[in-house]
């Protein structure tokens, strides 16, 4: 297939680009555009033979649900039952990172849905999504624009490298704002539970809603049998080719650990910027200031790549803390790592 690339500015989306790939969109094709979060690759909500490409396009299970992006928020009660709560969330955080599970109406296929009788909604706060969406005339079910299992693309290079020659068109936006898919939560009676962290932490949804429940899938892993009901809850996700290992302990203590490693292995580290000059400068990746979690988000899934490119058998990071939008980076990394977590302390220093 030749995949058609248009090179777009978020300030002024070039219109008959944007209309172009709309009518991709209409005819059940597959287009990659830019949000804030990371790039979707976008079909027609209402399309099921459409949300089966994406599906095969991507090498992704069929029982991982999509989320279906809408133009504006009051576009969500087309497609699903909305209520007090939404309305209330939706004023608050939307267009933006947030996206809803409601129980969903029957213009929206189950092939969408991941075979569940909910459907994740959310509007994002991007200038050529919403354009996109609003030409379409229609939602458009979109998980990232990558083969699946890999890390998110963040950059419209990202995607190329993935499905050029796969999908029908990408729409190269740049670089994503956030660098983090959407926080997801579902609507429960009068509470809220966290699925996936995002950029709208725990804290900021309890000023809207006092009542917000952590999954323990944010930082556990899901049983063998049990059904995801929101995205990136049940596969390994996120994860360079190589084997991911998160340190936990004391600064100087995981220094002495990676010293070592730098020395017994052919290793890649994602290091803090303080640790850059403490290290040698060999296969390291800058992933931002410790105390500038923001920074980390926005550059983790392409430091992820990055580690791809270079020659290592094991790559090493630190794990996050769980507060604020650390929780959102402690759930990506966990699962790119399978869970793989060493506590370095003296002990494990001298046998490694």
């Amino acid at each position: 297939m030749q995949t058609k690339i248009f090179k777009i500015s978020a300030d002024t989306p070039d219109v008959l680009a944007i209309h172009e790939c709309a009518s991709i969109i209409k005819e059940g094709g597959l287009v990659a555009f830019p949000t804030e979060t990371v790039y979707g690759l976008g079909a027609s909500a209402t399309d099921e033979n459409a949300a089966k490409k994406i599906y095969a396009a991507k090498g992704r299970p069929s029982d991982n649900p999509l989320i279906i992006h809408v133009a504006s928020p009051d576009d969500a009660s087309i497609y699903a039952y909305t209520n007090e709560l939404y309305e209330k969330l939706a004023k608050a955080f939307m267009p933006g990172p947030l996206t809803v599970i409601l129980k969903k109406k029957d213009i929206v296929p189950f092939e969408v849905t991941g075979g569940l009788d909910t459907v994740a909604v959310r509007c994002p706060a991007h200038s050529i999504a919403l354009s996109l969406i609003e030409a379409a005339g229609v939602a458009i079910a979109a998980p990232s624009a990558n083969l699946s299992g890999s890390p998110s693309p963040t950059r419209g290079s990202h995607v190329i490298s993935d499905l050029d020659g796969i999908i029908d068109a990408i729409i190269d936006g740049g670089e994503c704002e956030i660098g983090l898919e959407s926080t997801i939560v579902k609507i429960e009676d009068n509470k809220l539970i966290l699925l996936r962290p995002g950029a709208i932490t725990a804290d900021a949804l309890r000023c809207v809603c006092e009542n917000v429940e952590i999954s323990s899938a944010v930082t556990e892993a899901l049983a063998e049998n049990e059904k995801p009901i929101s995205p990136g809850m049940k596969y390994r996700h996120y994860a360079p080719a190589v084997p991911l290992i998160l340190l936990e302990g004391e600064n100087d203590t995981v220094m002495k650990f990676l010293h070592n490693a730098q020395n017994a292995e052919r290793c890649a580290i994602l290091c803090y910027h303080e640790e850059l000059y403490k290290l040698r400068a060999e296969r390291i990746i800058d992933i931002g200031s410790e105390s500038d979690l923001q920074a980390q988000a926005q550059r983790l899934f392409a430091a992820l790549r990055r580690v791809d490119e270079l020659d290592c058998d094991v790559v090493y990071a630190h794990l996050p803390p769980k507060d604020g939008i650390g929780l959102a980076l402690y759930n990506r990394l966990i699962r790119a790592a399978a869970h793989t977590v060493i506590h370095v302390n003296s002990s494990n220093i001298k046998h490694h």
